[in-house]
């Protein structure tokens, strides 16, 4: 009888953690299903972001093509699709070499294509999703005979942010619009990138023709939207 009973008393100990387990797989289930609801939640934000912005780089790239077409071929200029970015590809048509001063050609072409250029950007349907123009200068790895990588690249790195910083300056300077002057402002800058971006040919060895590039690249706030969504609680 009495061993009858320690049995009874073990059973009757043993009921409370039963229940108590059940509570915490329920209260963890509930956890997961919450986590899987906000985690499915986040990402239908994301596609839905990822969507919107695919359709707006598309629009806006057929924008610019359509606009600058007739002009690409005469300025040995081209437009990123995957980028959003217009190259102008002649370092003889852009400065001449080491020299940060632009050339009279393409001051002209700058005239030219600047104000269209921004014009289409600064449309009501694009304006309110742009993070950034970036004017971005790009140089070869090259600098002078004999000179060390190195030191190559912090003289080129200075060399493009002051042939950027001439390029923003003219284009600046030529608008009249206080209104798109002030909004110009807040939203082109002028990125000297030297040569951490050269271009290469298909046998592996630089392009230095190439990599002497000025770029206008636009920047939506995709990203940006995206890490606020993941940062949320």
């Amino acid at each position: 009888m009495k061993n009858f009973n320690k049995t009874e008393d073990s059973e009757s100990q043993w009921l409370p953690i039963s229940d108590l387990m059940s509570v915490l797989m329920m209260v963890f289930l509930l956890i997961s299903i919450s986590y899987m609801l906000k985690v499915f939640s986040e990402k239908e934000k994301i596609q839905e972001i990822a969507v919107t912005y695919n359709k707006l780089q598309n629009e806006l790239y057929n924008d610019l093509n359509k606009e600058f077409k007739e002009d690409l071929k005469i300025w040995d200029a081209e437009i990123d699709k995957a980028t959003l970015s217009v190259r102008f590809k002649s370092p003889e048509i852009l400065f001449n070499i080491g020299s940060a001063k632009l050339k009279p050609k393409f001051k002209k072409i700058l005239d030219n294509f600047f104000p269209r250029f921004i014009s289409i950007i600064h449309k009501d349907v694009y304006r309110d999703d742009i993070d950034e123009i970036r004017i971005e200068g790009h140089t070869s790895s090259y600098w002078r005979l004999n000179t060390p990588d190195s030191e190559s690249y912090i003289y080129n790195m200075e060399l493009s942010q002051n042939r950027t910083r001439n390029v923003l300056d003219h284009v600046l300077n030529k608008e009249v619009d206080e209104v798109l002057v002030s909004w110009i402002r807040l939203n082109v800058t002028a990125n000297g990138l030297s040569s951490s971006k050269i271009i290469f040919n298909k046998d592996g060895s630089e392009n230095r023709n190439l990599s002497r590039r000025v770029e206008f690249r636009v920047k939506t706030n995709a990203e940006k939207r995206i890490s606020k969504i993941l940062a949320e609680e």
